[in-house]
C-alpha cells in the first residue's frame, strides 16, 4: 500500500506541476488561433493561392473601407478627399495595393446614397494579415478625425472576409467571459446543494479550470504549426466546465462513500480511484472518440473542434485520475469542510431519503419495463422525427454580432448597394493554348464568359479585362500594371473575373449558383475544349465547406458508434450492454436535433435565445460536431449507470434487486451532474455567436433527455427486460474477479 501510495503522490505531483507550468500560457492561446475557414483541398481554397503566385495580385487578400458623409467620389472636392485617403493607405505597412474612384473610373465607386469605398489590398509578412486589421483600424479612426475638420458627417468603417473574421475572434472571446461569469457562480451553487461543503464543491470547480487552462495551453502551442480555429477556445472552455467539473464531481461522491465507513483518507482514496477511475476511463474513451472522428474532417474549424475536445477530456480525467485523488487522501475526513449550515444539516437527512426514494423507482421500472419503455419512449421518438427536416442552408437573417463596426460597415454597403464587394465570386477562367491578351479566340472566349455571367439575373455586375477595357484588345495597353496583373496571369491562359452578384441575392442563391457553373464546366460556358474554371470567393467556399460536411457526415458517424462500440465492448466485456448504450445516445441526439429544428429552424420559442425568428437552417457545421460531442457526453451517464448495476451483481445482487440499487446510488449523481452540464451549455445560448447559441443548446436539451427519460427510465426498463443477457459474454466474470482493496491503515 505504502508503494502503491507513494507512485500515486509522484504522479500526482508531476501532473500537477505540468499543469502549472501550462496554465500561463493559455493566456495567449487566441493569438494563435484563426478565425478564417480553411479546407483542405477545395477548389475555393486553390484560388488564393493562385492569384498570390500566378497572376500576383496585390489583392489576394483584401478588405473594403466604406466611406460616407463625404462629398460625391466624382466631384472635385470629392476627389480630394480620396486622395487625402488613398495617400494614408499607400503609407501604411501592410497595405499591398489601393483602389479607389480616383484610379478606376467605374460607377462601381458611385454607391446609392452619395458613399463610396476603397479596395484595400493587404500582405503580411509577420503572422496572418487579419494581425493588420488593429492597425488599420487606427488609421481609419485618424483619418476620420481629420475629415471631420471639414465635414462633420464623415464616416469611415472596415469590412471584408478579414475584418469580419477579426471581429468574430472578439465576439467569441467575449463570449467566453460572459460564459463563465455566469457558469461558475451557478455551478458552485449546485455544488454545494449537492455536498453541502464548501470544500467538497470547490474542488470539481477548481479541476475543471485547470483542464480548460492546460488544454487551451496545448492548443496554443499546436496552433503554431496547424491551423487552429477561434472556436477551439469557445469549446475548450464548454467542455472543460461540463467534463472536469462532471468527472471530479464521481470522483468526490465515491470518496465521501467512502470516508463515511473507512475514516483513512489514504485508504477512502484508494477505493475511490479504483472504484470510480476505470468508469472514468471508460466514459472518456467514448468522448475522445466522438472527438477523434472530428479529425478526419478536412476543415479547419471541425478539426479544431475535434483537437479542442481531446485535449479537454483527456487533461480531465488525467486530472480526475491524478490529482482529485491525491488531493482527497490529504483531505480525508476534511472533504466535508466548510459546511454550509442550512445546506449541511438538510443534506445529511436528504442523502438518505433521496437514496431510498431513487431506490423505490428503480423497483417501479423493474416491475413495469415495457410501460416505463413506452411513456418515455413514445414522445423521444416523436420528437427525434423532426430531425429529419434538418436543412443545413446558410441560415437567413443577421447572424454576425451586430455591435461589431465590420458588421455595421457591411450593412452600410448594403444600403450602398454595394455589398457584393464583400461576397464576390473570384471565376479563374483558364484557356488551353490561347493567350487571352495576344490572341482573338482568347480574348473572345473571355468576352463571351463575362457577357454570359453578366446576362444571369444573380449578377449584379462583371468586371474582368474585357469589360474593363470595353471588349476591345487594343484597350489593353491603357490599362496599369496594377489592373492587368489583377486580371490576368503571366502567362496570359489564365484571366480573373470578379463576379458581383445582385444586393437581392441571398448567400444561399449564390452558393447554388457555384454549384450550377462548376457542374455545366468552362467548356460549355465559353465553347473552347479543354477550357477550365476555378470559382473562389465566400460563395464558393460555402458551397465546398457544405459538400464536405454532408459527405463526411455519415463517416463520422460510423467511426463514433464503431469506436465507441469497442471501447465500451472492452470496458463492460458485454455485447447487449454496448449495443443498448449506443442504440440510446442514437435517440438522445436525435431527439436534441428535433428539439434544434423546432427552436432555431422553425422559431418556436428562438427569441428566448436572443433570434427573434426562425433561421430556416442550421450551420452545417452544428449537426456534425453536436453529434460527436452529444455521442460521447451522453455515454457518460450510461456508463455511470451500468457499472454500479453491474458492481451490484459482482457484489451477489440478483438483477431485480442490481437495477435499483444502481439507480439509488447513480440517479442523484447523474442528476447533479447533468443539471451541471446544462448550465454550463445553456450560458454559451445566450451570447453573440450563432454557431455557438446553436451547439450550446443542442448540448443542453441532449443532456437534459439524456439524464431523465433516457437513463432514469429507459436505460433501466431495459436492464430488466434482457435480464442476464445484459451481461453475455463476460460481464459478471470481470465484475466478480474485481480485486477487493484491504481496509488497512498504512504504515507511518
Amino acid at each position: 500500500m505504502n508503494l502503491m501510495h507513494l507512485r500515486r503522490f509522484w504522479l500526482s505531483g508531476v501532473v500537477l506541476v505540468a499543469v502549472l507550468v501550462l496554465a500561463p500560457f493559455s493566456f495567449h492561446a487566441e493569438r494563435h488561433l484563426e478565425t478564417a475557414t480553411r479546407i483542405d483541398g477545395s477548389e475555393a481554397g486553390r484560388v488564393p493561392p493562385e492569384l498570390a503566385t500566378r497572376f500576383r495580385t496585390p489583392f489576394v487578400d483584401r478588405v473594403v473601407l466604406v466611406i460616407q458623409g463625404l462629398p460625391p467620389a466624382d466631384s472635385e472636392e470629392g476627389e480630394q478627399a480620396l486622395t487625402t485617403i488613398e495617400k494614408a493607405l499607400q503609407e501604411e505597412p501592410g497595405v499591398s495595393g489601393v483602389v479607389s474612384r480616383l484610379d478606376f473610373r467605374d460607377q462601381i465607386f458611385l454607391g446609392r446614397g452619395g458613399g463610396t469605398f476603397v479596395l484595400v489590398g493587404l500582405a503580411s509578412t509577420e503572422g496572418p494579415v487579419e494581425s493588420l486589421v488593429p492597425k488599420l483600424h487606427e488609421l481609419e479612426r485618424s483619418l476620420q478625425s481629420q475629415l471631420r475638420g471639414r465635414y462633420p458627417a464623415a464616416k469611415l468603417e472596415l469590412t471584408g472576409e478579414t475584418p469580419l473574421n477579426f471581429d468574430i475572434r472578439k465576439a467569441s472571446a467575449d463570449d467566453v467571459q460572459h460564459a463563465e461569469s455566469l457558469v461558475i457562480p451557478g455551478t458552485l451553487a449546485l455544488l454545494l446543494l449537492a455536498f453541502g461543503s464548501l470544500v467538497a464543491a470547490l474542488i470539481p470547480v477548481a479541476i475543471g479550470q485547470l483542464a480548460i487552462a492546460s488544454a487551451l495551453a496545448i492548443a496554443g502551442f499546436l496552433a503554431r504549426r496547424w491551423h487552429l480555429s477561434i472556436l477551439v477556445q469557445n469549446l475548450s472552455t464548454m467542455l472543460g466546465l461540463g467534463l472536469g467539473i462532471d468527472y471530479a464531481l464521481l470522483m468526490v461522491s465515491r470518496f465521501r462513500e467512502a470516508i463515511a465507513t473507512e475514516q483513512n483518507g489514504l485508504i477512502a482514496s484508494a477505493i475511490a480511484a479504483r472504484q470510480a477511475g476505470r468508469t472514468l476511463l471508460i466514459s472518456a474513451a467514448t468522448v475522445a472518440i466522438g472527438f477523434l472522428a472530428l479529425l478526419t474532417v478536412p476543415i479547419s474549424e471541425v478539426r479544431s473542434i475535434g483537437v479542442a475536445g481531446f485535449l479537454v477530456a483527456g487533461m480531465s480525467v488525467l486530472l480526475a485520475n491524478t490529482l482529485v485523488p491525491a488531493l482527497l487522501a490529504a483531505l480525508g475526513p476534511r472533504i466535508n469542510a466548510g459546511r454550509v449550515p442550512f445546506i449541511a444539516s438538510w443534506d445529511e437527512h436528504r442523502a438518505a431519503r433521496t437514496e431510498n426514494r431513487w431506490r423505490r423507482w428503480g423497483k417501479v421500472i423493474v416491475a413495469h419495463p415495457w410501460l416505463a419503455i413506452f411513456l418515455a419512449g413514445a414522445p423521444l421518438l416523436l420528437l427525434a422525427s423532426q430531425a429529419a427536416r434538418f436543412d443545413t442552408n446558410v441560415p437567413r437573417g443577421d447572424w454576425l454580432p451586430s455591435q461589431a463596426e465590420s458588421v455595421r460597415a457591411l450593412h452600410s454597403l448594403e444600403q450602398m448597394d454595394r455589398v457584393g464587394m464583400v461576397y464576390s465570386l473570384r471565376v479563374i477562367l483558364e484557356l488551353p493554348t490561347d493567350s487571352i491578351a495576344q490572341t482573338d479566340a482568347g480574348w473572345n472566349a473571355l468576352d463571351r464568359f463575362s457577357k454570359r455571367l453578366a446576362s444571369d439575373p444573380r449578377s449584379g455586375r462583371v468586371i474582368s479585362l474585357t469589360t474593363i477595357a470595353e471588349s476591345d484588345r487594343s484597350g489593353l495597353g491603357n490599362l496599369s500594371r496594377e489592373t492587368r496583373r489583377s486580371f490576368l496571369s503571366r502567362d496570359g491562359r489564365a484571366a480573373l473575373l470578379e463576379v458581383l452578384p445582385a444586393t437581392s441575392v441571398s448567400l444561399n442563391d449564390q452558393v447554388n449558383w457555384v454549384r450550377e457553373l462548376r457542374k455545366t464546366g468552362a467548356v460549355a460556358l465559353t465553347g473552347v475544349p479543354g477550357a477550365t474554371l476555378r470559382i473562389g470567393g465566400i460563395p464558393a467556399l460555402t458551397a465546398d465547406y457544405q459538400t464536405i460536411v454532408r459527405e463526411r457526415f455519415v463517416s463520422v458517424i460510423a467511426l463514433v458508434v464503431g469506436g465507441t462500440l469497442i471501447a465500451l465492448l472492452g470496458g463492460f466485456r458485454s455485447l447487449f450492454a454496448a449495443v443498448k448504450a449506443i442504440a440510446l445516445n442514437l435517440l438522445s441526439v436525435a431527439a436534441a436535433f428535433g428539439a434544434l429544428v423546432l427552436v432555431f429552424q422553425d422559431g418556436h420559442g428562438s427569441r428566448f435565445f436572443g433570434v427573434p425568428e426562425g433561421t430556416g437552417s442550421i450551420f452545417p457545421i452544428v449537426p456534425i460536431v453536436a453529434f460527436a460531442i452529444v455521442f460521447g457526453l451522453s455515454m457518460d451517464y450510461e456508463v455511470f449507470l451500468v457499472a454500479r448495476v453491474l458492481e451490484a451483481r459482482g457484489s451477489g445482487l440478483s438483477e431485480l434487486e442490481a437495477i435499483p440499487e444502481g439507480l439509488a446510488k447513480t440517479a442523484g449523481l447523474i442528476t447533479s451532474a447533468a443539471a451541471i452540464m446544462i448550465v454550463v451549455f445553456a450560458a454559451f445560448t445566450f451570447g453573440n455567436f450563432l454557431v455557438v447559441k446553436m451547439l450550446g443548446f443542442t448540448l443542453a436539451v441532449a443532456v437534459f433527455i439524456d439524464a431523465t427519460l433516457v437513463r432514469i427510465v429507459i436505460g433501466p426498463a431495459l436492464l430488466r427486460v434482457a435480464g442476464d443477457w445484459n451481461w453475455w459474454p463476460g460481464g459478471l466474470a470481470a465484475a466478480n474477479r474485481a480485486p477487493v482493496l484491504p481496509k488497512e491503515a498504512p504504515a507511518p
